[in-house]
């Protein structure tokens, strides 16, 4: 056979190749066309929610303290729903329950612009974070119940590929209009509505019922400290700057866009960095990264302070190095706890600390709010700079009470969603949770110890 004969017969075989793969990919993704672009909607909305209640609360000149618990009220009730919302699936099952979370999250969106005043606002935001859990929630068990394991890994990317464009995408609506007018919020309200009709005429079958979050604190601290602090700091850090962020930038007088270009750049940060810090931490002692991320972020926000800078680009640069700190510390801190839990354990392990980071950005919104109030706009890098000080002090003691996991002992890390995006069934969807005995632990008995 001639050697352009060879050829020849190469190329077809890898046009066929490509061909198959090709074909695989779409027999995986268009069942689940409808719940991505539910998913879409469903971010956007609440990315363009989280910018433009902040930032309305502070042209209507609310205190940080009351613009800080629209952060707590939130992480409340998120919380909460991820430990009540699979009762409501089990007693009205999944089309019925998603609707009606949306249906709240538009009736929620609306009343802010009809009753503008902080109390209401709390309010209707814990509803928001209530609706949007159980949301999340249904979701995440849909998607679940669809995927492979030999799909898995492309799914989760996927989906979490969309979540963060979504979410970038819903805070830009913000500069299109003014956050003095009822339109954003409108808009905001048809988004969470548009997430409902792709879901309502799927002819997808349900998934099987949600079972409810385990939390043991007791066990997950005996597990790993060093994980349980490090969750509950990086969800202080998360919800510090991604709640009172967009009022530090009306503070010292930004566009909404240069606000929306703010948050993004921290996005961004975490999205790039968190891949070289978790490799990073498969070779090295997970702890000593997190410790290296507390002092990066000490650095970042010492830096912010004594530039005291309100250049945008300045501005931008420090954000993107501080989600380069905040975001990865959770995924850090959730491989740590990993490395000494059972494999079969993960989605127990990862579900229960996803709970514990909810704690954290409770306090988190109220840290910010109370340094912003005393100290000027400023004080958001002090709350992120104590609470990065806190994270690295209590890593590097936790090296000196524990031998690390050997590396070869080490699952690889792998990179994960923003943890404010997630809920326990993130955890099932995730390319580790492949075994029987993970999926039945996904979601057990809801205790708190």
């Amino acid at each position: 056979m001639t050697a352009r004969a060879l050829q020849t017969c190469a190329g077809i075989a890898s046009s066929s190749n490509f061909h198959a793969k090709a074909d695989a990919m779409r027999s995986h993704i268009l069942p689940i066309v409808s719940l991505l672009t539910s998913t879409f909607f469903m971010m956007a909305g609440a990315g363009l929610q989280g910018i433009l209640l902040p930032v309305r609360g502070a042209i209507e000149q609310w205190s940080a303290y009351e613009i800080g618990l629209l952060g707590t009220g939130y992480a409340v009730f998120f919380t909460s729903g991820c430990l009540i919302a699979p009762r409501l699936v089990r007693s009205a099952g999944h089309v019925r329950t998603f609707c009606s979370l949306a249906a709240l999250l538009a009736i929620a969106i609306l009343l802010h612009a009809m009753i503008v005043h902080p109390i209401a606002w709390i309010l209707l935001r814990g509803v928001s974070g209530f609706a949007l859990a159980g949301s999340y929630m249904i979701i995440e068990s849909w998607l679940n119940e669809r995927v492979t394991n030999q799909s898995r890994g492309t799914i989760f990317s996927l989906y979490m590929m969309i979540s963060m464009a979504a979410m970038m995408s819903g805070q830009y609506v913000l500069p299109l209009s003014q956050p003095q007018l009822t339109i954003p919020f409108m808009v905001c309200a048809i988004f969470f509505c548009l997430a409902v009709i792709p879901n309502a005429l799927s002819r997808a079958q349900s998934p099987k019922p949600l079972t409810q979050v385990r939390l043991d604190l007791p066990a997950i601290f005996r597990n790993s400290p060093a994980a349980a602090i490090g969750v509950f700091l990086s969800g202080v850090l998360a919800s510090a700057w991604s709640n009172m962020a967009p009022v530090f930038g009306a503070d010292i007088g930004f566009s909404t866009t240069s606000i929306a270009t703010l948050l993004v750049c921290t996005m961004a940060g975490g999205m790039i960095f968190q891949y070289p810090l978790g490799r990073l931490s498969d070779r090295l002692d997970r702890r000593l990264v997190l410790c290296v991320t507390g002092i990066i972020g000490v650095a970042t926000a010492t830096l912010a302070i004594g530039l005291s800078s309100t250049t945008p680009a300045v501005l931008f640069i420090l954000a993107f190095l501080l989600g380069g700190t905040i975001y990865p510390a959770y995924s850090l801190a959730v491989a740590h706890a990993n490395d000494f839990a059972a494999p079969a354990d993960f989605v127990k392990i990862s579900g229960g600390m996803l709970i514990l980071y909810g704690f954290g950005t409770m306090g988190g919104p109220l840290l910010a709010a109370w340094l912003m109030e005393n100290y000027g706009p400023m004080g958001i890098f002090l709350a992120t700079g104590t609470a990065h000080a806190a994270l690295a002090a209590y890593s590097i003691y936790r090296t000196t009470r524990r031998q690390p996991v050997p590396a070869e002992s080490r699952e690889d890390f792998r990179s994960t969603p923003l943890a404010r995006t997630q809920t326990p069934a993130t955890f099932a969807l995730d390319p580790r949770a492949t075994t029987t005995e993970a999926k039945e632990q996904a979601f057990t008995t809801a205790r708190v110890d």
